[in-house]
């Protein structure tokens, strides 16, 4: 960039050049001032991936489990944050409201269709606006070749669910929280964060795979970021609990 600013080429109109000089420095100024919306703004959707290197440090994985689609009455039942370091939770009618404070310490969200349903769902909850720089890894992987549902791309770019957490999806999620909610066994939620953790837990992971998959489409030497380890999960999924609830809703 500063050899631009030094020599521009003589390809280009003094006024041209002059406009793409005042460009960088303005860059410079927001990288410097740690403001990723600046960047995110000013990419077509299609490349705001690329805000990810520079940002990953203000970056959190960001999950939700609910109880329906959005209908009303439909409320949230769980949150998961992620931030490469820290796993936070929250609970309905626990400390679910501290989830309005604390996602604001953060300045990119990384979801799986979260443009089109946590993060909707999450402003009409709280009745807040979450104006974050968001990638939503839906669209960036379904860019590269890769479609379905969240535990789809997790197969097809190698990790899996094992044991009885793969037999939890969305669904189950609910019978979880109503289980949780008739009965009040602890096992129940326990399980529900599992699987929500879980869940931000492997975005990490998507995004750098993601993110190392669209450097090389680029006719570039760059570098891409090393593969992430998961902290363990802080729950886990009760076997009992999964099987009871099969047995009940999936009998046959």
């Amino acid at each position: 960039m500063d050899e631009f600013i030094k020599s521009p080429p003589d390809f280009l109109s003094s006024s041209k050049s002059k406009k793409i000089s005042e460009h960088i420095e303005l860059s410079k100024e927001k990288l410097t001032a740690r403001d990723p919306l600046y960047f995110y703004d000013n990419l077509s959707a299609k490349e705001q991936w690329r805000i990810f290197r520079e940002f990953q440090d203000s970056t959190v994985y960001l999950d939700i489990e609910t109880t329906g689609l959005g209908s009303p009455g439909d409320v949230i039942t769980t949150i998961a944050l992620y931030d490469g370091n820290s796993i936070r939770y929250y609970v309905n009618g626990d400390n679910l409201s501290d989830f309005k404070r604390d996602i604001m310490q953060y300045k990119v969200i990384v979801s799986y269709n979260g443009k089109s349903f946590d993060i909707p769902f999450i402003e009409s909850y709280f009745g807040i606006d979450i104006s974050h720089a968001h990638l939503d890894l839906r669209h960036i992987l379904r860019s590269l070749g890769y479609s379905g549902g969240l535990k789809s791309c997790e197969r097809q770019l190698g990790i899996g669910r094992a044991g009885t957490l793969a037999d939890v999806d969305g669904f189950f999620a609910v019978l979880l929280w109503n289980d949780y909610r008739k009965k009040g066994d602890p096992r129940s939620l326990e399980t529900l964060l599992a699987y929500n953790i879980e869940d931000v837990l492997s975005l990490e992971y998507l995004m750098v795979k993601a993110y190392n998959k669209k450097l090389a489409e680029i006719p570039l030497n760059l570098d891409g970021l090393t593969t992430p380890k998961a902290p363990d999960n802080p729950f886990e999924v009760d076997a009992v609990t999964v099987n009871r609830l099969k047995m009940h809703y999936y009998p046959f």
